[in-house]
């Protein structure tokens, strides 16, 4: 008599073994299924969402086409960011668009002025500046530096010619390597209300 297990009478376990489900309690296996059905429905919701936002973003980009060249009516503002309102004021769709930045060689440029710096100073007024600076310039897992930390320090109110020449090597060690398009959705909140973000994300709902 073959008493071999079927392959749908295994399951996975977490460490890649196939175990039989006769040896699986049933709990476990109760857990199993409620955490594929859940994940299941929340991956075609996730495909959806793509869908549609491909889809409103696509309607959005023709409208706003069709004003330019018909009625000859300006939207939005620097880089593509966008709002539409409902006629009533009730809804707003907005567009904004982000650019990817990154920078070159010269930002290794700047590190070494603003060392300069820091080392010319005394040491009792540089600490704190120092320790900035080297939080800004700390890189992530993947070896990449932060832009808005580096971008951070020319908030610092700093007027040495030094620390300016720093400043400018920063931005012009900038480049854009890409932009992405963001899609946000408000009402109002009561008639002469502030209009509240729509929230697609399911945890906040």
């Amino acid at each position: 008599m073959n008493t071999a297990h079927k392959p749908e009478q295994f399951r996975r376990n977490a460490k890649g073994h196939l175990v039989p489900v006769d040896q699986i309690k049933d709990i476990d296996k109760l857990r199993d299924d409620l955490v594929l059905e859940v994940i299941g429905k929340v991956t075609a919701l996730q495909e959806e969402m793509r869908r549609v936002k491909a889809e409103i973003a696509t309607e959005v980009e023709a409208f706003l086409n069709l004003s330019a060249r018909e009625y000859d009516t300006e939207y939005g503002g620097k880089k593509g960011n966008v709002t539409l309102s409902s006629f009533d004021g009730m809804y707003q769709v907005k567009r904004a668009v982000a650019d990817h930045l990154a920078f070159d060689e010269r930002l290794q440029v700047a590190k070494e002025l603003i060392d300069e710096c820091i080392h010319q100073w005394t040491a009792g007024s540089s600490s704190e500046v120092q320790a900035l600076v080297e939080h800004a310039f700390q890189t992530d897992k993947e070896g990449k530096i932060s832009t808005a930390r580096v971008l951070g320090l020319r908030s610092l109110n700093i007027q040495d010619g030094k620390w300016q020449k720093a400043m400018q090597a920063i931005m012009d060690s900038i480049q854009v390597t890409g932009s992405k398009s963001y899609l946000r959705f408000y009402e109002r909140q009561g008639e002469d209300g502030p209009h509240r973000q729509i929230s697609l994300d399911v945890a906040a709902l």
